[in-house]
Parts: C-alpha cells; structure tokens; sequence
C-alpha cells in the first residue's frame, strides 16, 4: 500500500525530477511523483511529512501537499476555460506586455535612452520576477544548472550587451511559454483523469427507516445500500432487491450493459440504469474493486519504462552539457582566432535559451499515462509503463485455454456407464469424489448433481493437471483425465472430442465417464487473427487438457502451435524454451486465468490474466489484467502499447531535432533569442498535445 499526497501548484516537470531525486536521497528511495496527476507516492509506513515539506519547499516554495483521504478522480469534462486558467498570472504577463511594446514604439521615436532603458527594465523585473526569486534560492542551495538560473543569465546577458528588448522579450515570451505550458499540462490532467472517474461520491446509507447520504468511506462491510437510477455504484455488494440493467463501460470498456437480478454481484465504479437496488455492502471501501483500480493505475508510475529512466539520467546531464557547449563558443573565437567578444556572448546566451529540458521530461511520462488511462477506460489494468514498454515488444503469444480461449463455464454433458457400474452409481461416486475439489471440472458436475455430505474420506490426494486419488469408506476411487487412468494401470479408450472426459475407477475397476462441455468465447477467433495482423511471430496454446480437445480448438481458431496434457511446471519449461531462442529486442506474453495459471504468468515477460470482473488474485497475479475476459483485448492491448512507443519516439526525436538545429543555428548567429524561446516553448507544448492523441 502507498501513501498518497496531492502536490498542489506542481507545474515543472524538471522540478518534479529533482523533488523525486532529493526524497530519494533523503531517507525516502520509494518516492515517486506523477507529474501527470500532480500526486507523491511513498511505500514507507511512516512519513516525517514537515521534513519531506521542507525538502520540497527548497525547490518549489510554493507547493501545497496535501494528504489524500482516499483516491478519487473527479475532474471530468464539465470544467470550463476558467477551471484551468491563473489570471493573476494574466494580468502580470499582459501588463508587461503592454510596456514591452510602449519599449519598442519609444525606441523608434528616439525618446531619451535612459527612459526607454526604464520601460524595458520595468517590463523585464515584473515579467522575470517569479524566475529571479527561484534563481536566488536554487543558487543558494548550490543548483546552478536550472532553468531559472539559465533564462536570468541569458536575459542579464542580453542587458549587459545593450539588446534591451531582446532581454525583455526572451523573460517575456518565457513567462507566456510557461503559462501556455500550465494551461496545456492542467488541460492534458483533467483530459487523463476524465478517464478515471469511478468513484461514487456518495453512497446512500439505510439505517433505520432513514435514507442517509454518506461518504463510501464511511460505509461498513454488511451495511445495506440503495442505488437509485443512474447513480453510480459506490461500492461492491450483492443485490438483496431489485433488478436493473447496469453500464459497466467505466470497468470493461463494454458498451453494452448488462441485467442484474437478486442475489447478483454488483461492483463499484458500475452504473445503474433503470431500477433502484437494495444492496448489501460485501466489501469496505478499501478493498473494493474501485479502490483497487484507481490504486494500480496510480501507482503504475512506480514502475518506469526505460525510456523514462533513461530521460531522467538526460535531464541530469543535458543541462550542464549545454553549459559548457556555450563556455566554449564564447571562450573558443575570443582566445583561439581574436574575435569580438559580443557577438559570440550573444551566441551563447540563445543556446542558454535552448537548454532547457522540460519538453522531454514533460512529455515522456504524460505520454505513457496517457496510454495507461486509455487502457484502464477500455477495460485493461496495466500495472506500469514498463509493461507498455514490453507489451509494445510482443512476438509471441501464449494462451491458456480453459477460461481463456473457452468460456470455462463447464456443463455436464452426458453420463456413460462402463462394466456394470449403473448411471446413478456413477453419478453418486463422481460427486463424493468431486466434492473437495475447486477445480472447474469438479464444479461443473456438483453444480449439476449437488454433494454427497455422508461420507468419510481417509485419504484425499488431488494431483494437479491429472485428478483425484481418494479412499472413501475402504474403496480406492479415482477419478481424472487419461494420463491419471493410463498411471493407475487402467485402461481407457482415447476421446475423440471437443468434450472434456473426467474418467472414474473403483477399486482399479473402471466404471465410466462423464463427459463435461465447454465452448469458445465467441471472439476468440477474431483475437487470434487480430495478433496475426498486428505481425505476432508465433501464437501458441499451452493447455492442461487432452490432445484431441487441444486439437480441434487449435484448428478451429487457426492457433500456430498448442501443447497438451500440461501441468504448470510443464508450462513454464515450454515458455523457457521460447526464452531462449527469442531475440533480445522481443516479449512473451502469456495469457492465463489468475491463479492456476500464476508461474507462468510471473515466467512471461508480460502475465495477462483474465479479469472476471476485477478478482483479487487476477489483479494481483499478474502484470495486466483484462477486467471483461475478452481475449480481443490482448490484441488491443498491444495494439495502444505500440501506438503509445510510437508517440513516445515521435516526441523525442522531434525535441532533439528542434533542439540540434536551433543549438547549430545559433552557433552560427542564425538565431536570436526570442526565437530560441518560441522554439524551446513551441516543442513542449506540440509534445504534450502529441503525447493527447493517445487518447483519442
């Protein structure tokens, strides 16, 4: 679990890197910030928070943190022009404006030189105020490789060499820059966490006779709830009354809603549609689906893509480099060739311009949340932006397939008799043997036939992947696939079927079977052809079930290869085996339902579990989790993750080109100042709406 704060007035993605480096530094290495919902995240249990103040305020004084009660995202689509933007900052930036351009027209009608130095100087100490106060502190501090500190020399530069309104106008169109860039970041923030909105605000509480309108928080586990017509579900519980069709889009991605009833699960982040709903609270809040989700997705940041660690090493050293490219084109032409000195100042203080680093570290991280958030909405929880990294990579596929590629819903087909035994006999030992077993197959048959309650068992033996061996009142009953009959030294006749056969013996004595049916889901042949589009090099199915079975369902959805009468172990030696011939460069994906199929799912470089519906083991199992058990959605999943990779290199090779040509351009005096500042503006803000088309 984290501990979560808010970090109110975050606007600097390069402070947001320093604040992380320094908590981490200073007894706090879990520290992690999302600059992308303005939030720290600690692991520690226990958190000096006036020491982790006062840290903060030594880099960013006016920084607000602020406790999170719990996690919420409420900003939505309703927020106007207003909601986003600091007019206090407005004015200030079109005051200066105003004498900026008084500065200009003075110059040209040739008033006194000593006012029009006034008016520019005026325009530059209002518009470089907040800029000259950071400087001071960061220089006090010993960090000399800010962006404030970068933009006050360039600008006093400027000054000292007589270019007056290039001095203003580079602080000037900064300050703009900058408030653009906050509009753009606030703008992106709210577009992501509109995404997000699963938490109800309220619940409505019965007690007594009385309706009462509380907190989800508030809300105890068996406390009974009503969830009126379109009401969000504040929190998972079962239906004690009423019926209702019921969106749960915000969980799945599925548009289609779905027909609840009594006695039904209903999770929170659902949303009722028709009829009201009694319901009885099954879990607190902070065990709930919703907390869950909204817990994954902020803390996916914790688990950085090498492209972010590999940004966050950049920024550290880009910086000080630039520093020292533009030392040597002042010191260079002045000492080695006896060149004037202004115009080679001039020179380096635009590449000061040009240095700083918040385009990459801005958008680079937006980017992968962005793609994170876009898969939460459509139903698929990925646990960090590494995994897109990996997911982006995928040449292979591996699914299991009961639960999977199936349905998993197992029915009791048919009953079949051998040597004697009668149907009920049969019956009445496939439910006393089935009756301990958590197994699909074992469910399928005591959904059908109920449980035996009056027998004894002195030995019980369930041998995964195979059956049960048992002794039930002094007889030796087993009951199981062909491998566990073909190992007792039972012979059974090989089943040619789409069906799942479960055989039983008494005594060494075989006495029949029970053939039990499961189906395709019905978009699993279109997930297998959409992984063939997208260039998938092998698509294989790893399945405890019989060959003939594992036949006929691979053939059916056009599967490359399958394997057949696995145990888990068997899974994970085959996956290492695809190991070790895959190039570096390349993923495994294994796709399984949770549990059962755990080490592979921890073996693959990217475990996806089937969801159903956002269980405890699947989210916890696994590195994505499909929310719908819709096997499409491998497919999707890949799909955005290459889309995300995409936009990501897109951004970066776009900074670096802006970058390298405007450093080039200005060494040979091709820039001014205020261009580099259009430039180094311009980048971050077309990268971060770059990083926004994730989302549509």
């Amino acid at each position: 679990m984290y501990r979560h704060y808010e970090l109110k007035g975050l606007c600097c993605a390069n402070c947001a890197l320093k604040i992380e480096r320094i908590l981490c530094e200073n007894g706090y290495p879990s520290a992690r910030i999302n600059f992308s919902t303005s939030e720290l995240l600690f692991a520690e249990k226990s958190v000096d928070i006036n020491f982790v103040k006062k840290l903060i305020h030594s880099i960013e004084p006016e920084i607000i943190l602020i406790e999170k009660e719990n996690l919420d995202y409420k900003l939505s689509s309703n927020l106007t022009f207003k909601d986003f933007v600091d007019f206090k900052e407005l004015k200030i930036i079109i005051f200066s404006l105003i004498l900026f351009i008084f500065g200009i027209f003075g110059s040209y009608l040739n008033f006194e030189p000593f006012i029009v130095l006034m008016i520019f100087l005026t325009s530059y100490m209002i518009s470089g105020n907040k800029v000259f106060k950071k400087t001071f502190k960061n220089v006090k501090r010993g960090d000399f490789f800010d962006e404030n500190f970068l933009m006050t020399i360039a600008t006093v530069g400027a000054f000292l060499i007589h270019e007056y309104p290039e001095g203003v106008a580079v602080m000037l169109f900064y300050r703009i820059g900058e408030f653009l860039q906050d509009l753009a970041v606030s703008k992106s923030r709210s577009s992501v966490k509109s995404l997000l909105s699963l938490k109800a605000e309220y619940a409505n509480l019965k007690k007594d006779d009385k309706l009462l309108k509380v907190s989800p928080e508030t809300v105890k586990k068996g406390q009974i709830i009503i969830i009126n017509p379109g009401e969000k579900t504040p929190l998972d519980g079962i239906i004690l009354n009423g019926n209702s069709s019921i969106d749960v889009s915000a969980l799945t991605g599925e548009s289609s809603p779905r027909y609840l009833k009594d006695g039904d699960e209903i999770l929170s982040g659902m949303v009722n549609l028709t009829g009201p709903l009694t319901v009885k609270v099954t879990k607190e809040f902070e065990e709930s689906t919703v907390y869950k989700i909204l817990e994954l997705i902020e803390t996916a940041n914790v688990k950085k893509a090498k492209t972010e660690k590999f940004v966050t090493k950049f920024a550290r050293y880009y910086t000080p480099f630039i520093v020292f490219l533009a030392f040597l084109v002042v010191a260079i032409p002045i000492l080695a060739f006896n060149e004037p000195i202004i115009p080679w100042v001039y020179k380096a203080l635009v590449l000061l311009v040009i240095s700083c680093p918040c385009a990459l570290v801005l958008s680079i991280p937006l980017s992968y949340f962005a793609g994170i958030g876009k898969l939460s909405k459509d139903g698929i929880l990925v646990k960090g932006s590494n995994y897109i990294d990996m997911l982006s990579k995928t040449n292979y596929v591996i699914f299991d397939k009961t639960g999977t590629l199936t349905k998993g819903s197992l029915k009791v087909k048919e009953v079949f008799p051998k040597n004697g035994f009668s149907k009920e006999e049969l019956i009445e030992i496939a439910i006393t043997s089935e009756s301990r077993s958590n197994h699909p197959v074992a469910k399928a048959i005591i959904s059908k036939y109920g449980t035996n309650r009056f027998f004894e068992f002195s030995e019980y033996k369930e041998i995964p992947g195979k059956g049960i061996v048992a002794k039930i009142h002094g007889f030796e009953v087993i009951s199981g696939n062909e491998k566990l009959m073909e190992e007792s030294g039972i012979d059974v006749k090989p089943m040619d079927s789409f069906d799942i056969a479960v055989h039983f013996a008494i005594d060494k004595k075989y006495a029949g079977y029970i053939l039990v049916s499961d189906e395709l889901k019905k978009d699993s042949k279109n997930a297998i052809l959409e992984l063939k589009k997208l260039g998938i090099k092998k698509i294989s199915m790893f399945t405890g079930d019989s060959y003939p079975v594992s036949k006929k369902i691979s053939e059916e959805i056009s599967i490359d290869e399958f394997y057949s009468d696995l145990l888990p172990k068997d899974k994970v030696t085959l996956l290492e085996e695809i190991e070790r011939k895959k190039d570096k460069n390349e993923s495994i994906v294994f796709v399984g339902e949770g549990i059962n199929d755990a080490p592979a799912i921890k073996r693959a470089d990217v475990g996806i579990s089937m969801g159903t519906l956002g269980s405890d083991a699947a989210i916890e199992s696994s590195d994505v989790v499909i929310m719908d058990d819709n096997p499409l959605k491998v497919a999707q999943s890949i799909k955005l993750s290459k889309r995300t990779k995409n936009i990501v290199w897109q951004n970066i090779f776009m900074i670096f080109g802006v970058k390298i040509a405007f450093i080039t351009l200005s060494i040979f005096g091709r820039v001014t100042m205020w261009e580099a500042v259009f430039a180094d503006v311009g980048i971050t803000i077309i990268s971060v709406l770059n990083s926004l088309r994730i989302l549509k």
